[in-house]
């Protein structure tokens, strides 16, 4: 298959969170500030394209040959997991105002099933070690697209008045992300 075509699709065509619904605690939780939706955007890229690379090696230099298969959902939890904590500890040292800002939702990293589903995806899928690469790329970056886009429209309609009392805060945000997921339906058919 083409790498641009896995990239776009992956990045557009099944977005993981506006198209296949996968990773929404940590798109709504941490969308609130942009500073911080990006932060989270740049961990989940670093972590989706290492585990992409790594869960690839391991897969296919590990369990394999040793006949465990049935032991991949395990082991990409393992793989993502230490990359998560690797993550986490940089982040602390390097910049401990985005540290505080993710709180929760950095370790939550772990269990994010964007991460998880985007390195299922890849053994399902059968692909390569190049083509597991460029589907973590692209999922990694429609991810952090996503929830930047998002930030940059909460931090519009938090502060409006305009908007019924009813509707502020996670109703609104909800509305939001509904009415994105329609957009990105959009390219549904783009790509086979």
């Amino acid at each position: 298959m083409n790498l641009l075509l896995i990239f776009v699709s992956a990045m557009f065509v099944n977005n993981f969170v506006l198209s296949r619904f996968l990773g929404i605690c940590s798109f709504l939780g941490v969308s609130k500030k942009r500073d911080a939706a990006i932060g989270m955007g740049f961990a989940v890229t670093f972590v989706m394209v290492i585990a992409s690379i790594m869960s690839y090696l391991v897969f296919n230099f590990i369990l394999v040959p040793l006949e465990l298969q049935y032991l991949s959902t395990i082991a990409f939890i393992l793989v993502i997991a230490s990359l998560v904590q690797l993550v986490e500890m940089v982040i602390k040292k390097m910049s401990p105002g985005l540290y505080k800002a993710l709180g929760i939702y950095l370790p939550l990293i772990t269990t994010n099933c964007a991460v998880l589903g985007m390195t299922v995806l890849n053994m399902q899928e059968n692909y390569n070690f190049l083509q597991s690469v460029v589907n973590g790329v692209g999922a990694a970056l429609g991810y952090m697209m996503s929830i930047v886009l998002l930030s940059f429209i909460r931090e519009k309609t938090d502060n409006n008045e305009n908007i019924p009392r009813a509707l502020r805060g996670l109703p609104i945000t909800l509305f939001t992300a509904a009415l994105m997921s329609i957009a990105f339906l959009g390219f549904q058919g783009l790509i086979k």
